[in-house]
């Protein structure tokens, strides 16, 4: 075995080991049956504790990458070659969560008013200025290393766009990518998704979901070449993509030189240990765009949301569509950028995710009883 852990790096040494994992099961070296190496051998290996290499395997099991089988071990259950469904522990916990009723987790007035007061102190006039045409660049930073830190996105300033909400977004795409192209979105998916489309004349093919994600047929037989996809909790369906399916819609870019468009909304508030990688963080160096808003993790009046570029289209978007406005003010601009450095918003998500894990947790305790 080759896995290290590097003891000085600032990510913890069960992240480090799952990404290592995680690489070699994508790449073939552990193939859809094989066994993973015993826990004991590899806290030998990599000079960590057991507890440590359990993590990371947990991990890779609520992903769908591998199962535990009891008194066996971890099992890969990814499958490269035909994307089929992932095992049996990812399906009961898909099955467990169809019963799991989210609640509406407001953030705390009480820190929104203060962090307002604090902005109006700090800025003073400079909330009354026009924005930036991209977004302030306070924002921007902030969301950038954010990223970073819950997704393990890595981009530059430049590549992040605040726009009006997700809607607003949509049309910015649309003008950027061109009407001429066929796109492609979830049935069903979030109705306004097709109803911006429609009205910028852009022809869509709707595909048909499966429990996993949109179905492999209905993928290869589409014409798009952009495709938009919701892959956290897709909305009507609450239908989660697997590990397995992230892969092929990257896959799908690739073979035709497509375009995918992440909706990632309300992912923050996953019940797993890790957030579910994002298709751009698994194809950083381009095929997809990111989106996402704060309409659900701060309030819904909050209309802010941003997308990150590939970088192959940031002088693009620039040349065409840089002369656009940003139409959210400075002062909301600075109170999202001063919630998310002083630590608030990680906080408050961070305490929605142990409520909902609590309350997962009791519901599959109630029906492992019945």
């Amino acid at each position: 075995m080759k896995y290290y852990i590097d003891s000085n790096s600032k990510q913890s040494m069960y992240m480090q080991l799952y990404k290592q994992l995680r690489e070699d099961i994508v790449n073939s070296v552990y193939k859809y049956g094989n066994k993973l190496p015993s826990k004991r051998l590899l806290a030998s290996e990599t000079l960590t504790s057991v507890i440590t290499v359990e993590h990371a395997y947990s991990i890779l099991c609520d992903e769908g990458y591998v199962e535990s089988r009891e008194r066996s071990g971890y099992y890969v259950t990814y499958r490269k070659k035909d994307f089929m469904p992932v095992g049996e522990v990812q399906e009961s916990f898909n099955a467990a969560e169809q019963g799991y009723i989210h609640t509406d987790d407001e953030f705390p007035f009480s820190v929104f008013a203060k962090t307002m007061r604090n902005v109006i102190s700090k800025y003073s006039d400079k909330i009354l200025i026009k924005s930036p045409n991209s977004g302030c660049y306070e924002l921007r930073k902030a969301i950038r290393d954010y990223l970073m830190r819950g997704k393990g996105i890595k981009v530059d300033t430049d590549q992040i766009i605040i726009g009006a909400g997700a809607e607003y977004l949509y049309g910015l795409i649309v003008q950027l990518l061109g009407r001429e192209k066929t796109y492609a979105i979830e049935n069903p998916s979030y109705e306004k998704i097709h109803a911006v489309y429609e009205a910028n004349n852009v022809r869509c093919e709707l595909l048909k979901l499966e429990k996993d994600g949109i179905a492999t047929k209905e993928l290869l037989k589409t014409k798009a070449t952009v495709l938009h996809v919701t892959p956290f909790r897709s909305f009507p369906s609450n239908i989660t993509a697997s590990a397995s399916k992230r892969w092929e819609y990257i896959a799908w870019a690739c073979e035709r030189n497509g375009i995918i468009i992440e909706d990632d909304y309300e992912s923050e508030y996953t019940v797993l240990k890790k957030s579910e990688d994002t298709l751009f963080s698994l194809k950083p160096d381009g095929r997809v765009i990111y989106l996402n808003t704060f309409t659900k993790t701060i309030a819904p009046s909050m209309r802010v949301g941003y997308m990150v570029l590939p970088k192959d289209l940031v002088k693009v978007f620039a040349d065409k569509l840089g002369f656009y406005s940003c139409p959210v003010p400075m002062f909301e601009q600075y109170v999202i950028a001063e919630l998310i450095n002083n630590g608030d918003f990680e906080r408050h998500i961070n305490k929605v995710r142990r409520k909902r894990r609590q309350m997962l947790k009791q519901l599959v305790d109630k029906s492992n009883r019945i």
